[in-house]
């Protein structure tokens, strides 16, 4: 009688288009105001995408550790999503992509005296640019052989290089990069400036694994979970409360 009812409980969702309750595991670098354990609701991306999935009755279960291992990790199917990831074709092989939810400016920083102002790849002939491993950045950026890449783990180590004239440029999300200055490193706040124009505009997205049996489940998920509260003013809330609106 009991596998009965079940069953029946089972074909009723389904015949409703109501979804099942599930814990969605998820994992990213910390990199704030966007994702980031000492921030509310543990910053501005993990608040928009808790609330969507909240809208389809999921519940979102957060891991912080570097982005190489993110990456790895939901790649290989052990972690159900990245929580913020940016387009690139490479990524887009072994990665399911959600519709976008929030936009990305990157932009150089420059060293406070510097004069440079960005204006297309040619404008970096010869600069030695600090970035940051394994990251998504532009594609005809990571590919041009006209100035030198310099990769490291990391953000600060790229802002104590430039400070230190041990780089030209490097870059990052304007508003990642000014709130970790205040944050982390209000000393180098006077020491460094942005470039008016940014090498790109990146939407962002939560993936998943193509290895992941629940991956396109997970997606559609949240694509209708965001529709949602895009809808019902839970979105522009959140972006209003974070000083984004």
């Amino acid at each position: 009688m009991k596998r009965l009812l079940a069953t029946v409980f089972t074909l009723l969702l389904i015949s409703s288009g109501m979804t099942y309750a599930e814990k969605i595991t998820a994992i990213n670098d910390t990199w704030a105001p966007f994702i980031s354990p000492d921030l509310p609701g543990q910053g501005i991306a993990l608040q928009i995408v808790r609330a969507a999935f909240k809208e389809q009755g999921h519940e979102v279960e957060m891991t912080f550790v570097p982005w190489a291992r993110s990456i790895k990790s939901v790649k290989e199917g052990r972690v159900d999503i990245l929580v913020g990831t940016w387009w690139t074709k490479e990524r887009s092989t072994f990665l399911n992509y959600s519709d976008d939810y929030l936009v990305n400016n990157i932009k150089f920083i420059k060293r406070a005296d510097d004069s440079f102002e960005f204006d297309g790849l040619d404008s970096l002939n010869r600069k030695n640019i600090g970035i940051i491993r394994d990251y998504g950045y532009d594609d005809e950026f990571k590919n041009a052989v006209n100035f030198k890449k310099i990769a490291t783990s990391n953000l600060i180590n790229n802002l104590k290089k430039l400070t230190h004239n041990r780089i030209d440029l490097t870059l990052e999300d304007e508003i990642v990069a000014r709130a970790f200055i205040k944050n982390e490193a209000p000393e180098l706040k006077d020491k460094i400036s942005f470039s008016t124009t940014p090498l790109s505009s990146n939407t962002l997205h939560i993936t998943s694994g193509l290895k992941n049996p629940k991956s396109k489940r997970i997606i559609a998920d949240f694509n209708k979970g965001l529709e949602k509260i895009k809808n019902n003013g839970v979105y522009d809330s959140i972006l209003k409360t974070n000083g984004l609106m």
